[in-house]
């Protein structure tokens, strides 16, 4: 497969950046291009002024990137319909939103217990609208095959207010052993409070992170 012979990676520790390697397209959520050297720093404590490049401000804020106990499980759960089987992950989902706004027929908002019906839309709407899901907390599986990742080139998106994206298999290396729930596509925190770090787990809503100028 292509991917195989991509270099682009982010390696870091749970105390500083993200060190990007490989110099993948950087954008920020305008479209804009951003620079990136072939080894550059970013931000994931919230407190850079130059965002979204590290400046040094995790160390003044005794930055850490443990995960917390009380973060939501790390959990895959099933919703199987009759031509199509969706799967979620509560746990590292970004709260993109892209899923309700395309298809808000089956992925229907403060539905509880169940949130998501998979017989309510055509197949094709719903695999599009699967395939806009930035961090990679939902799949499906049509037949026998799950389908998770897509074949993108190397890529970052600074989203609006929110995490860093990432797609185009960027090899994920931390001393935690972090594994993302699609390979080839998931968001980093950047606001600095996610419980489930390094994957966004959409506390910059709730702490209403801004970044004016990305």
């Amino acid at each position: 497969m292509k991917h195989k012979k991509r270099r682009a990676m982010v390696v870091f520790d749970r105390w500083g950046p993200y060190m990007v390697v490989g110099k993948p397209k950087f954008t920020n959520s305008k479209g804009d291009e951003l620079d990136l050297d072939p080894v550059a720093s970013l931000c994931r404590c919230g407190k850079s002024k130059n965002k979204p490049y590290c400046d040094g401000s995790h160390g003044p804020a005794n930055f850490s990137g443990e995960k917390e106990p009380d973060r939501r499980e790390d959990k895959v759960v099933e919703f199987v319909g009759t031509d199509i089987t969706i799967y979620d992950n509560r746990g590292v989902c970004s709260a993109d939103g892209a899923c309700v706004r395309e298809s808000p027929n089956v992925f229907k908002k403060d539905q509880k217990p169940m949130w998501i019906f998979p017989n309510e839309d055509n197949i094709k709407k719903t695999v599009e609208t699967i395939e806009k899901c930035p961090s990679g907390a939902l799949s499906y599986r049509i037949g026998t095959q799950r389908i998770q990742n897509l074949d993108r080139e190397p890529a970052i998106k600074v989203a609006k207010n929110g995490p860093l994206e990432f797609v185009g298999w960027i090899k994920l290396i931390d001393e935690m052993e972090s594994k993302p729930e699609a390979l080839e596509h998931y968001t980093l925190c950047r606001c600095g409070v996610s419980k489930n770090k390094p994957f966004c787990d959409n506390s910059h809503k709730k702490i209403e992170f801004v970044d004016d100028k990305n």
